[in-house]
């Protein structure tokens, strides 16, 4: 039995050069064998170096290249454009691959031992294995929140952590809880998801088999660098209430009936009330570093120090670029 899967990464990306090389170096110093990256938006700082990298397939996705690829060209949700992509890549692009993971540009696969090696000793009846997140600490891309498995004690343990806001938080996050999924490349008629997968695709929709034969894979984490710092936060925050993590469509993090709003509501409730200083306090609360929050953290057993050295490494695989004009 090959002891060394060969896995790979699909991502569509809109973002500054720098955070896209970031990104980039990272996996293939971990161990990515190819990099399928779709760019949503013209990157003339990173493209090129990207394009030269044995290991890196670069797409463009302008107005026409979406007008080739499809009856209606662009689709107008980042979600759709993402899951098109990913799928495109793993139908069309993979079979070099024994694994193809689609995750996004502010995430960083983490594993004390080879990807290759953890993916290689899964059972070949094991169709796909889900990688968990662990959140940003922000103003510290070293230090994590862990992730907390859904159960009877995680919302007692998120309310100690985050006692003002905790309760309306799933799992402590602001961002997802459900982690990326590797898919085993080769399977008839996939269709990726931004956090799932399904199988027969093409058939009605309660025929398609979602996410069949997946595991949990918990010596792998996917690092997320949700919230950098307060202004990136800022800069972030209304899109993501309007068309992202935190629109009005999720679910709360508990029920209705007993209470539960979701963040969406939260964070328009906090803004109409106490403006820009509530927002810095929810902020401060619940994701900005702090040795409070360390402290509460490393009593729950869930601070997580990753160091990711992504200048470093970002260096060592594109030495001729220069962040001053990226």
């Amino acid at each position: 039995m090959d002891t060394n899967a060969k896995w790979g990464i699909v991502a569509t990306i809109k973002a500054p050069a720098q955070d896209i090389l970031d990104f980039a170096a990272y996996h293939l110093e971990a161990g990515a064998h190819r990099l399928f990256l779709y760019l949503d938006a013209p990157c003339p700082g990173a493209r090129p170096l990207l394009k030269a990298h044995p290991k890196i397939r670069v797409f463009d996705c302008d107005d026409a290249s979406w007008q080739r690829r499809r009856k209606g060209g662009k689709p107008a949700k980042h979600q759709v454009r993402q899951s098109l992509n990913a799928t495109r890549a793993y139908r069309r692009q993979a079979a070099d691959l024994d694994w193809l993971a689609h995750i996004d540009v502010d995430e960083f696969l983490w594993a004390n031992s080879s990807i290759g090696t953890l993916l290689a000793a899964l059972p070949q009846t094991t169709l796909a294995a889900r990688a968990r997140p662990i959140e940003a600490l922000a103003g510290d891309a070293t230090a994590f929140k862990g992730h907390i498995p859904k159960g009877p004690e995680r919302g007692t343990i998120v309310g100690r952590l985050y006692p003002r806001y905790g309760e309306h938080m799933r799992g402590g996050f602001l961002s997802h809880v459900q982690g990326k999924i590797f898919v085993r490349t080769g399977l008839p008629d996939i269709s990726f998801r931004i956090h799932n997968f399904f199988q027969d695709a093409g058939k009605s929709p309660e025929d398609r088999l979602e996410n069949p034969a997946t595991t949990e894979l918990p010596a792998l984490e996917l690092c997320h660098l949700h919230a950098r710092d307060w202004p990136h936060w800022l800069a972030h925050y209304r899109f993501r209430l309007e068309r992202g993590s935190y629109r009005a469509d999720l679910s709360p993090a508990r029920p209705r009936d007993k209470g539960g709003i979701n963040l969406h509501e939260l964070l328009s409730a906090i803004e109409a009330e106490e403006g820009e200083p509530g927002l810095r306090a929810f902020y401060d609360e619940v994701c900005g570093d702090s040795p409070a929050l360390r402290q509460r953290l490393e009593q729950e057993g869930l601070l997580r120090i990753r160091m990711l050295n992504r200048a470093a490494t970002r260096q060592k695989h594109f030495p001729s670029f220069d962040s001053t004009q990226g």
